[in-house]
């Protein structure tokens, strides 16, 4: 009489295991990659208003482009008498708003922002882009202080946190 044992890979609980190791092993992959990319998104943003602070006219080619894409689709809309006047008007005083507060704010203070996001929110793993915005940030921080006190603002480093 020959009773021989069902192999492990057979058991019910053996295919349980393995199958919550494989979605727990999956689930730590999937949120490594989305921590990494968004890690690089912000340090991509970081890089953009570094960039916008280097040479201010790319920033106000940008907005300017921006405007008149938004004031573009506005006129469409009104012309296909999906807006009221009163509707267009009060649309293009926001679309108008959002340039000028985007002109006057700082590049240099985004760009400490967003390379502080990417260390503080997106670390661990420190990734790459974790490294690079880390080595970023005290520039940043730096030049947002002295554009500050060229303004005649008074800064302490609280303030800047």
């Amino acid at each position: 009489m020959d009773t021989q044992q069902p192999s492990i890979f057979a058991k019910k609980w053996f295919k349980v295991i393995v199958l919550c190791a494989v979605t727990v092993t999956v689930m730590y992959v999937m949120i490594y990659i989305d921590v990494v990319l968004r890690a690089k998104n912000a340090y991509l943003e970081g890089e953009k208003y570094w960039s916008w602070y280097e040479n201010p006219e790319r920033k106000k080619s940008f907005l300017d482009n921006r405007f008149k894409k938004d004031k573009d689709e506005l006129d469409k809309k009104y012309a296909k008498k999906k807006w009221t006047e009163e509707d267009y008007n009060r649309q293009m005083d926001i679309i108008k708003f959002n340039y000028e507060r985007e002109m006057e704010e700082s590049s240099i203070k985004y760009a400490y922002i967003w390379y502080q996001t990417a260390v503080e929110l997106f670390s661990p793993p420190r990734s790459k882009w974790v490294k690079l915005a880390e080595k970023k940030m005290p520039e940043a921080k730096k030049l947002w202080r002295q554009e500050l006190t060229s303004k005649g603002i008074k800064v302490e480093d609280y303030m800047l946190e």
